[in-house]
């Protein structure tokens, strides 16, 4: 199969809608990471995304939607909070996860009897949503558990030769996926932190909980589970206080003939050599626009990246620590 990238026009969009139609799959921008959309009230067309991907089968799947769709033929929605939340950052980085109404193929939610719902903010995915109008299954464009893309490119380098069409809308301006909100209940329950963080969901709902995945239960939202997000080559990871031992481990892995690269914030840059930085910036912001791009470029530069986790906690910063410690997991040191 020959993939192509193309640029968002009226051709390209038709080309997209043509082939969503005949039961396929596209990539899209978002302002978070690259989109695998399929239309997800077709179980052949939601199952080939798994294929894709090499998803596994009990992951579920987020649908993609553009602002003008009509959210209750896809979902219940009975908490006065929730359209707080829609207003406060929607279209935004923020996926919720309703009640479904069972519209949409059950291979999207796993056979579970709830749908995560997200408005992208991303000028072209809300032109491509609207072209189509037709609700989305769309994890991110990579192949199943390594770092998510966020250029076309990058979908391209995992997925050529499996999809025909790459949407191309430019780097993506977030980095890391969205934050995932479970709105069913009393108060939000954050499922996987991003870019809308906790505190500032709770501002808006007056109070919001972090899940903890208790073992043996369903997948309730991407990201939970399995390593994810994680580089080719060797990962390790090192806490915000252990400078001199990851320096110690570069410094070891270097005399072994091994290429190791150093992951870190800005403030901790200047203990490794200048060369062998991936340099993550100083604000979270910053640090989860460059998070993803920076591990691909590790990838191909290094044998090993030893990751440095920045200081700090909360906000933003806790969706690009949960990033981290997916793509290293089983490697921290």
């Amino acid at each position: 199969m020959e993939t192509r990238i193309e640029k968002i026009t009226e051709s390209s969009l038709a080309e997209a809608q043509r082939i969503l139609r005949g039961g396929g799959v596209v990539a899209f921008p978002t302002e978070t990471v690259y989109g695998l959309a399929a239309d997800a009230r077709r179980d052949d067309a939601v199952r080939l995304i798994y294929a894709v991907k090499g998803r596994p089968s009990d992951n579920p799947l987020i649908v993609h939607v553009h602002r003008d769709f009509d959210l209750s033929s896809l979902v219940i929605d009975d908490m006065p909070y929730a359209k707080k939340l829609r207003d406060a950052f929607l279209p935004g980085p923020l996926t919720l996860v309703y009640k479904s109404r069972g519209t949409v193929s059950s291979v999207v939610s796993c056979g579970l009897d709830t749908l995560a719902v997200r408005v992208p903010s991303h000028e072209g995915a809300q032109a491509f949503l609207k072209y189509v109008d037709m609700p989305l299954a769309a994890p991110s464009a990579n192949l199943s558990k390594h770092v998510s893309p966020v250029s076309a490119e990058h979908v391209y380098a995992d997925l050529h030769g499996r999809i025909p069409l790459i949407l191309d809308g430019g780097e993506c301006s977030g980095g890391i996926e969205s934050t995932v909100c479970d709105v069913t209940g009393p108060i939000p329950v954050v499922l996987r932190e991003g870019l809308v963080s906790r505190e500032m969901i709770a501002s808006v709902a007056g109070d919001c909980a972090c899940y903890i995945p208790k073992e043996g239960e369903p997948v309730r939202s991407p990201g939970m589970k399995y390593k994810h997000y994680a580089p080719v080559c060797r990962t390790v990871l090192f806490a915000p206080e252990e400078r001199r031992e990851a320096l110690a481990y570069f410094m070891a892995c270097s005399a072994k003939g091994e290429r190791a690269l150093v992951l870190c914030e800005n403030d901790a840059a200047e203990s490794f050599p200048a060369d062998k930085v991936l340099d993550m910036g100083r604000t979270p912001e910053e640090m989860a626009a460059r998070l993803y791009a920076l591990l691909r470029e590790g990838e191909r530069r290094a044998d090993v990246i030893i990751a440095l986790k920045p200081r700090g906690s909360g906000g933003v910063l806790s969706g690009v620590l949960n990033r981290l410690c997916k793509a290293c997991a089983g490697e921290e040191k």
